[in-house]
């Protein structure tokens, strides 16, 4: 597959050659969930909890005599039954996170950046370099490429400007080739690769 390359400023910089087996397949949607549920699994905090009738501070002893009452057996008052005890079944601190095997993953990846190459969704870069980090100048360079809502990602290092001046910018994310994932590709319309990436994609699947 063949795709034209711009810079920032819009001019033509040559094309490149993507391969068919990362960019090139015919997306899957089963494979992409199981792989964004997985993500949104492994960063959900789990940190919720609600007090247990262990939990509760009350005293333990019966609260009255077994029978000649004339109502319910009851024993602790720590109890759900009561107000101020405690909840039954209530959530505790826990992960949530799922497994997922690593070529399951990989897989998910590659039907992820082949579903954005077939909606037209795919843009190739020369470089995300600026001179000086200004966001003015790099939202009227975005403005010129038609990137509204677009997700970055640059080689091994990040231009510090470009990263600088992009972050205050909303709906762009940028992230060097290591933070590539599936959730944050889906999440935006457009997805930006530089020369670099494609390179470390290449090399990282061959």
């Amino acid at each position: 597959m063949e795709l034209k390359v711009t810079t920032l400023e819009g001019k033509d910089a040559g094309s490149v050659e993507l391969s068919d087996a990362i960019f090139g397949l015919e997306p899957r949607a089963d494979i992409i969930q199981r792989c964004v549920q997985w993500q949104l699994n492994k960063r959900q905090a789990g940190t919720h909890k609600a007090q247990g009738r262990a939990d509760v501070w009350r005293t333990g002893k019966k609260m009255y005599k077994q029978k000649g009452t004339g109502g319910a057996r009851h024993g602790s008052a720590r109890v759900p039954q009561f107000r101020g005890g405690g909840r039954a079944f209530g959530p505790v601190v826990r992960s949530h996170a799922t497994d997922l095997p690593k070529k399951v993953r990989a897989l998910a990846l590659k039907h992820a950046l082949s579903a954005k190459a077939k909606d037209g969704g795919l843009v190739v870069i020369d470089s995300a370099a600026v001179k000086e980090a200004k966001t003015k100048a790099l939202v009227g360079h975005f403005s010129g490429l038609g990137l509204t809502n677009a997700l970055i990602i640059d080689g091994v290092e990040l231009n510090t400007g470009f990263a600088t001046a992009a972050r205050n910018i909303p709906n762009i994310d940028v992230l060097p080739i290591q933070g590539i994932n599936v959730y944050d590709i889906l999440r935006r319309q457009k997805l930006v690769l530089t020369k670099a990436a494609v390179d470390a994609l290449e090399a990282r699947f061959k």
